[in-house]
């Protein structure tokens, strides 16, 4: 019996050794994320961490200081713009590389790489890595860079930044490897200027890649033509462009011509697909304007940017100041891309709205057999390329996708890969403006040095995609915005819908010419403004829109902005986080109008009282703004639910303007009747139908205590690999969809930025996370709060003479290393 002990504690220690070494439990092994030399232990950063350094790297031309400010903000000096990169790489690295190049995974289809084919029920290899490869992400990549290269200031730019990250990885030990690397079993890779080309692809994809062409193929089949218009149509009443309404366009430079067979063949389309594919937030946008010096305190330009985008942590931005030979920059970077993105110099101010364009097309190929090597264009049959994407799954062996490339672009969906689309056999090629050649990285490196207007619109001839409104205000006084990309010259619903890609006809004509994107220089009426809102009146302009355009924030900001004077950096500051709901305070009279009080319970009657007495603030603590949201979403699908039933296709949801709109001025709009029942149904039946189902929602939310706006909407700011412990959830922010602060559960401003160009630059800026990428560090989530409660930071621009200044905390000395 004595060895019964033994044997025991020789099973468990075997038991253990199995454990530890193994990823039954998490995908690296135990052992290695717990052991005391190289684990997750060492990512624990002590309060008083010292960032002090002397750096002795080779690749650097010269020596060069970075002071760190208490916000750990790098302000980089140096004496040549190589070293500027080299160093913006090597901090990016340090501060952030898990997240540069987890990033840069996902835009280049290699998630299976490290996390293996199948998380949480999902299929990565079908849902991420074959659709992004399919999507031609790489072979955009490709060509952009080969484009960029070819420019030799932007390509030793880009060498000069790829070094500085190599050099921090290259002095990198596993013990302090990002925790993430441990926690998911795999270690960084040497960087390379294509990864940072998809990155910039993955911006774009962001920015531009959102479409709906199958979606709106289905829901032209499904309801008409006359019902498809009033449901999706290209304008609104509510209309307040970001060129003001009555601005006139001359005839369009591109004269475009139109298929012949396009309402027979191409409006009256029959498809079949059931979409199921993950797609860029519609509400991908931001704010920006700038008012002139003729409305200010001060006599001087301000500029306000705050773009909306995902929130995440690390977060998708990196604070820091740039200065080099003839140049200093500030403002938030791209980790994974060198320059300064949204900021300023000493000079000027610049920042982005996204254009909202349709520049993703798909157009359906015939092949000759199910080889692929040919397909029919024009008469003919033309020979297909070929690109064959090896894709590694961890664990499991290489996966090999074969993805056929037409003229158009490459075939997305065919019979190998149909993206969990019932495609019916048939195929699509997708045309997308990102696979076009361009340099749009050289336009940042531009804007870092602009001077005045003339060199901000000599930077702008650089952006190709994504489409942005850019704005610019200078300290000579100047303000303007160009609606800028290049963007496919259209006809009318050209790209609405899927194309056939069987002869040139349907294929895109030209781009706009330059001087025919909307643009406004120093208007009268004192400042400029967008939102995402149409550019210009789509009645008036020459060519084709389309895209997607909420109206609403845009309405809010040209109300503020009309009615203001005097304005101070502070009142931009209580503008941009403004909650102010602009379409509510149009649909609450329509509601309120045609709820049916009488056949209210009293409990209901309760919840009409909250609604009718609201405030229209979407502030953190209201009740109102849970009803009306709860309301009108009610009111949706009680008008609509009946018809999308009738089919499994996947069709889109028409935007709530559309709604709001046809309700105003049509009570006996088709949709009100539901198909489903004998009754008849009235505009006031539907919405006092659609408002007592919200007020159970409501009275429920009130017994578990979920009913204030904040807890209702339920804001969080997730980790990248979705890790809830290194995440910031429930945070108790008001804001939404439709409001100047359109902070929704998982979406909204990114980067609040306000710039005084007065004599002595004032500016402030905030961004929901924090400079820091490990989790084990103060630095990490420090800016949530302050971001929640709307409170802003000092955007310092430091002058190098000001080193002893008491907000410098550390100092970084670079040296020329042998």
């Amino acid at each position: 019996m004595r060895y019964v002990p033994f044997l025991i504690t020789t099973l468990v220690t075997i038991a253990l050794i199995i454990l530890f070494n193994s990823t039954l439990l998490l995908p690296a092994p135990l052992g290695k994320i717990l052991s005391p030399q190289h684990g997750i232990w060492q990512n624990a950063e002590p309060a008083d961490q010292d960032y002090n350094e002397q750096v002795s790297i080779p690749g650097l031309k010269a020596a060069a200081e970075v002071y760190i400010d208490d916000r750990l903000v790098p302000h980089v000096f140096a004496q040549n713009a190589e070293d500027v990169y080299f160093i913006q790489g090597y901090l990016h690295a340090k501060f952030r590389l898990w997240q540069m190049e987890f990033q840069t995974h996902v835009a280049a289809g290699r998630l299976c790489e490290v996390l293996g084919d199948e998380v949480n029920g999902n299929n990565l290899l079908n849902a991420v890595d074959r659709q992004f490869r399919r999507l031609g992400m790489g072979y955009a990549a490709e060509k952009a860079l080969e484009e960029s290269e070819k420019d030799a200031e932007t390509k030793a730019e880009m060498d000069a930044y790829t070094a500085g990250i190599n050099a921090w990885i290259s002095r990198l030990p596993e013990s302090q490897l990002p925790i993430e690397y441990k926690l998911l079993g795999y270690k960084p890779e040497p960087w390379t200027n294509l990864k940072s080309s998809l990155f910039l692809k993955y911006m774009s994809l962001d920015l531009a890649g959102s479409e709906d062409d199958f979606e709106y193929t289905n829901a032209r089949t499904v309801f008409g033509w006359e019902d498809f218009q009033k449901l999706f149509p290209t304008s609104q009443d509510s209309l307040d462009p970001i060129l003001p309404k009555g601005t006139l366009f001359e005839q369009a430079g591109l004269a475009l011509k139109i298929p012949v067979d396009a309402d027979s063949l191409y409006f009256q389309r029959k498809d079949s697909t059931a979409i199921t594919q993950t797609k860029p937030d519609r509400d991908n946008g931001s704010n920006n304007w700038a008012v002139a010096g003729s409305k200010t305190k001060s006599g001087a330009p301000i500029l306000c940017n705050d773009p909306h985008l995902g929130l995440n942590l690390p977060s998708l931005w990196f604070e820091m100041q740039l200065s080099g030979p003839g140049y200093n920059a500030y403002g938030a970077t791209f980790p994974g891309a060198p320059a300064v993105v949204i900021g300023f110099n000493d000079s000027c101010a610049f920042g982005f709205t996204n254009a909202m364009r349709d520049v993703r097309d798909y157009y359906e190929i015939r092949f000759r057999d199910e080889s692929r090597k040919e397909y029919f264009f024009n008469g003919e049959w033309q020979p297909t390329e070929f690109r064959y994407e090896r894709i590694r799954i961890k664990g499991k062996p290489d996966f090999v996708d074969t993805v056929a490339y037409t003229l158009f672009g490459p075939v997305m969906y065919d019979t190998t890969y149909d993206g969990k689309r019932n495609t019916g056999g048939r195929n699509y090629s997708v045309r997308w403006k990102a696979h076009d050649k361009g340099n749009a990285l050289k336009m940042f490196t531009l804007l870092n040095r602009a001077r005045n207007y003339d060199d901000y619109y000599s930077a702008l001839q650089y952006l190709d995609v994504p489409g942005q409104n850019c704005l610019f205000a200078s300290k000579a006084g100047d303000i303007a915005i160009w609606n800028q990309g290049s963007f496919p010259a259209k006809w009318a619903r050209q790209g609405d819908f899927i194309m056939p890609g069987t002869d040139s006809s349907y294929m895109w004509q030209g781009t706009i010419p330059q001087a025919e994107n909307p643009h406004e220089v120093n208007p009268e009426r004192g400042f400029i403004s967008s939102a995402n809102q149409y550019p210009v009146d789509p009645s008036v302009y020459p060519y084709f829109l389309g895209g997607s355009y909420p109206p609403y924030r845009g309405i809010t900001i040209n109300r503020h902005l009309s009615s203001m004077s005097d304005i101070t950096a502070q009142d931009m500051m209580k503008m941009q986080t403004d909650n102010y709901n602009v379409f509510a305070e149009m649909a609450r009279p329509l509601l309120t109008k045609y709820i049916q009080t009488g056949a209210l319970s009293e409990a209901e009657k309760k919840c009409y009282d909250i609604l009718r007495s609201w405030n229209l603030r979407n502030d953190p603590d209201e009740r109102g703004a849970t009803v009306f949201v709860l309301t009108w979403d009610s009111l949706e699908t009680e008008v609509f639910s009946d018809e999308y039933a009738q089919t499994d296709l996947t069709l889109p949801w028409p935007h709530e303007s559309t709604l709001l709109e046809i309700l105003l001025k049509d009570s006996a709009f088709r949709f009100i009747e539901n198909i489903n029942t004998p009754e008849t149904e009235t505009t006031a039946s539907v919405i006092t139908a659609a408002f007592k189902k919200a007020a159970a929602k409501y009275i429920q939310l009130e017994s578990s205590d979920d009913f204030l706006w904040w807890d209702f909407k339920n804001t969080g700011i997730m980790h990248l690999a979705r890790i809830p412990s290194f995440s910031s959830v429930h945070l108790p922010i008001g804001g939404g969809q439709h409001i100047i602060n359109a902070t929704k559960s998982d979406h909204g401003p990114s980067w609040r930025m306000i710039v005084h160009l007065s004599r002595e630059t004032e500016a402030y800026g905030i961004y929901p996370g924090g400079q820091s990428g490990n989790p084990g560090s103060r630095y990490y989530d420090d800016y949530v709060e302050d971001w929640v409660k709307g409170s802003y930071k000092k955007l310092w621009m430091m002058k190098k003479e000001q080193a002893a200044d008491k907000r410098i905390k550390w100092i970084m000395t670079f040296n020329k290393g042998a």
